[in-house]
């Protein structure tokens, strides 16, 4: 594990050990995954000095977090807790459009593929919704990171429990952390949590949100994108990001009235997780340097379309920074105004 230094990024999130059944490809099983990794290599690609907050249980591979090292992260962060915690995540992909999350065993068959027994027991992710009291195995704690991550000047928190959210911004605040972005879960984007949103965008920079959980929030309010985007940029969020999956991405810059489309980067897609997340930490790379939040997109967009086009996060790791560029001159002529 690295020695402390000073940094520049801190990423938030979820660490899941993935099984994957993809676009294209052999499945992925018991890879790593999470909303933590995806986030942090779609900000490498622009990006170092990262630092990375996370829970797992002692039964999580010790192999994948010193490969995390062994990259460039700051893994201080990461809390190992003194019992197993079940981080399993199923998904499978019958085309680059569709996801599915439920009946492991009939998309295996689906496929002529023998189930894993390392995926017995496995619970389906259900509707829950988060507990605004008690946390979780997985809910992030200010003391579970080193008080030199406060010295970082920007911070993405990807989606994680309610309580995680409501922790996090203040915390970071009370540091050198001028820039946080923002991920919510779909546990809480739900109309019974409406009351809670404006506590959670309180200081934050920018709120990143996908359709659907945009959507479920605002049920029976609105159905109109750009509404919802005012609506939340009205309770103090400079930014908000809808993300429209292979559609790409509209961007509300509230203060100057401006509002973007923007297409997704027509990749080869392979596996779609953790899409979003990494599109997240392209977004916070770009704003850092550029305070441009249209070129922040841009970036965010070819992260994104990086690491669809491989399974597990790491994929990204080997990407040329010639490639890299070349994407994102490719999108500038794309982008439309709202």
């Amino acid at each position: 594990m690295r020695s402390p230094s000073l940094l520049r990024f801190i990423v938030a999130g979820k660490l899941q050990r993935d099984y994957i059944l993809p676009v294209t490809g052999h499945e992925a099983l018991d890879v790593p995954g999470g909303s933590l990794l995806y986030a942090g290599f779609g900000l490498k690609l622009w990006q170092n000095e990262i630092g990375l907050i996370g829970r797992v249980g002692e039964d999580y591979p010790q192999d994948w977090l010193e490969k995390l090292s062994q990259l460039g992260f700051d893994r201080r962060g990461i809390r190992i807790l003194t019992k197993a915690v079940d981080l399993r995540f199923f998904a499978a992909y019958p085309d680059a459009e569709t996801r599915s999350l439920t009946n492991p065993v009939a998309h295996f068959a689906h496929r002529g593929l023998k189930y894993p027994k390392s995926l017995l027991g496995y619970v389906e992710p259900g509707q829950a919704v988060d507990s605004r009291l008690q946390p979780s195995d997985i809910t992030a704690r200010i003391t579970d990171f080193p008080e030199d991550y406060l010295d970082a000047t920007a911070a993405h928190i990807a989606p994680l429990d309610f309580l995680s959210h409501t922790l996090l911004p203040p915390a970071f605040r009370q540091g050198h952390i001028t820039t946080i972005t923002l991920d919510p879960s779909a546990s809480y984007m739900t109309p019974i949590f409406w009351d809670e949103i404006p506590g959670i965008l309180r200081g934050i920079t920018v709120f990143h949100a996908s359709e659907d959980k945009m959507r479920s929030l605002f049920q029976g309010r609105s159905t109109d994108l750009w509404e919802m985007a005012d609506t939340i940029a009205g309770y103090g969020c400079e930014l908000v990001v809808i993300k429209r999956g292979i559609q790409g991405q509209y961007v509300l810059d509230h203060a100057r009235g401006t509002r973007w489309m923007i297409p997704a980067y027509p990749a080869r897609v392979v596996d779609p997780t953790g899409a979003g997340d990494a599109f997240c930490g392209g977004f916070l790379a770009g704003f850092r340097e550029t305070y441009d939040p249209l070129e922040a997109a841009l970036r965010g967009n070819i992260s994104a379309s990086i690491v669809i086009e491989g399974v597990t996060p790491f994929y990204a790791q080997d990407t040329l920074p010639s490639l890299v560029q070349m994407r994102l001159e490719s999108m500038r002529p794309l982008v439309r105004r709202a």
